[in-house]
This record gives C-alpha cells, structure tokens and sequence, in this order.
C-alpha cells in the first residue's frame, strides 16, 4: 500500500522540478498563438521538415531561380514592356540576333578572355598570400592576418575602384613615383587600357580566391610537409606532391568564383576600361538604357551569357576537380 505522504512527496517534488517560466521567451512559448502554429509544426516530423527547408527554398525562388525565370520569359517576347494597344507574342527571334550579327561574338569572346586571364593572374597572386597566412603565420595571428587582408573590402566597389583610378592615373600614385624617382619624364598612360581593366578587376575580385584557398590550405597536415622533408623532398616537390594536390578543392572553388564574377561585372569594365576594352555585359546594357523596346534582346543576350559561362565553369570544374586521387 503506498503511502499517502509519500504520495504527496513525489507530487511535490515533481512541482519543485518543472521550470518556472518567467521570461518574455517563455510567455511567448505558452501561449496558445505559439502552441497552434509554430509550436504545432515542430512537434511533427513534416512541420520540421518544412520549417528547416522553407527559408532556403524561399530565398532560392526568390533572389534566384524568379529572376532568371522573369528574365528568360521577357528574352522570349516579341515587345517589352508592353505598351497599351501594342499586342506581344513568343519568339525566338530576339536568340537570332546574336547569332545572325557577328559583331556581338566579338565582346562575348573579349569577356571570356579577360574572365580567364583575371582568374588565372589572381590565382597566381593570391595562392603564395593565402600560404603565407594558412601556413606560415602562427595559429593564435592567422585570424589577425586574415582580418587586416579583408580590411580593403569593407569598402564598396565603386570606392575600390575610385581607388584604383586614383592609383593609376597621369597624377596617381604610380606616375608620381616613378618620377621622383628618376625612371620616367612624362607619365604613363594607364588608365582607360586592358591593364588597368585587369589590375582593378583582380584587385576588386581576390577576396573571392583568397578565402577558398585559406580554407584548402590551412586543412592541409603539417605532418605530410614534415615527412616528406625528412625523407628528403624539396620544397618544390612538397609543393608539387602535396601542397598543390590536397588544395585542388580551393583552387577549383576560388577559380570558379572568380571566373563567373568576371565574366559579368559591369561597373569596372566602364569605369577603367577604354573603348577597346569594351565588354558583353556593357553591351548587354546597351539594349536596356537605349530604347525601351530592346528589353527582350537585352534578355536575351544575357541568357546566352549566363548559359555560356555555366558551361565554361562546369568544364573547368570538371576537368580540374572532377576525380578524387590520392596526393602520393
């Protein structure tokens, strides 16, 4: 027979355990809006489910796949935007156009080459940076180094490209130096050149190649480095047999950023480029500020563009990253 105090015990001390709820969280939890809407959906394994997936889903329909989506029916109607009394229909006669007038391959192939060209020069600057830092510097201070490197980028894009102009013109920094320093009498014209669209381009765009290649790198084992000293390799062979094949993942996901980054800025191409260095995207500006009715061309032509450069970055994924092999 149990014990009428005992009884009473045990139901005191299970009052003394439940938590007493005073926060405003905690109101928030108990009330009854809570309990039949959130707190319903997370006690189901489907509520769950959907409350973990719903916010990706919404910000991947929303900032991504809608406005491709928009841009690719626009790219297919005849007029835009439609004025009143002017009927639009589907065509596929806004594609033809790239493909009937050669003129328009000309900046594509510029873009793609200045995308590559920017993405392998930074690869080569920045790869020895993000060693040094995952590497060389010690533990406690890589996170300090790598602090002072992203300083520069708090800044916007249009500054650090102000900047680069300012670096780079006939009064710039530059040309100053290099004139009290004796080398040169009259200044150097850089501004307005493929070398000044290339300098601001991989000065504008390392961030994205350095943070890849820090992660890859500084997962590398010291251990690996150590042995293969000992057993006598050098450091180009550690480099070689090591350091570079276990970074393959950075590399692949620094140069892929990069490389899709550079093949559709914008503001830099007009800001430092020269009317030799005219790129796809400025074209592709050119069909949505001149006349209202070149939206769909406009459209188009960016479709092509997006397309062209997921395949080009695919391919390199592909052929640089595509298989697993062991470093030795």
């Amino acid at each position: 027979m149990v014990n009428s105090n005992t009884i009473a015990g045990d139901a005191a001390g299970r009052g003394a355990s439940i938590p007493k709820y005073s926060t405003r969280i905690a109101q928030i939890v108990n009330s009854a809006l809570y309990r039949h809407t959130l707190g319903a959906a997370v006690e189901s394994r489907i509520g769950r489910v959907i409350l973990l997936a719903g916010v990706p889903l919404i910000w991947l329909i929303m900032l991504h796949i809608g406005p491709i989506y928009q841009m690719l029916k626009i790219s297919l109607l005849s007029h835009y935007p439609i004025q009143p009394g002017v009927g639009s229909h589907f065509t596929l006669a806004n594609y033809a156009i790239f493909f009937r007038e050669s003129l328009y391959f000309t900046p594509l192939i510029k873009s793609f080459v200045f995308a590559t060209a920017a993405t392998a020069i930074t690869l080569v600057v920045v790869y020895p940076v993000a060693y040094y830092v995952a590497k060389i510097v010690k533990p406690e201070g890589r996170s300090k180094a790598l602090l002072l490197l992203l300083v520069p980028f708090w800044a916007g894009e249009l500054i650090r490209t102000f900047s680069v102009i300012m670096l780079l013109a006939n009064r710039g920094a530059v040309n100053v130096l290099l004139r009290e320093i004796g080398l040169i009498d009259r200044p150097i014209p850089m501004l307005y050149t493929s070398f000044s669209l290339g300098f601001g381009l991989v000065y504008l765009i390392c961030l994205y190649m350095l943070l890849p290649l820090y992660s890859a790198i500084e997962k590398i084992p010291t251990q690996y480095l150590d042995a293969a000293s000992d057993l006598g390799a050098g450091p180009f062979t550690r480099f070689r047999r090591i350091i570079l094949p276990l970074s393959k993942d950075g590399i692949v996901s620094g140069c892929s950023l990069v490389f899709l980054t550079c093949i559709g800025v914008f503001a830099t191409p007009m800001l430092l480029g020269g009317p030799n260095t005219v790129l796809f995207p400025e074209t592709i500006s050119g069909f949505f500020h001149g006349a209202s009715d070149k939206w769909p061309v406009g459209a188009a032509f960016a479709l092509i563009m997006l397309v062209t450069a997921l395949i080009a970055a695919g391919i390199f994924m592909r052929l640089v990253g595509g298989k697993k092999r062991s470093a030795f």
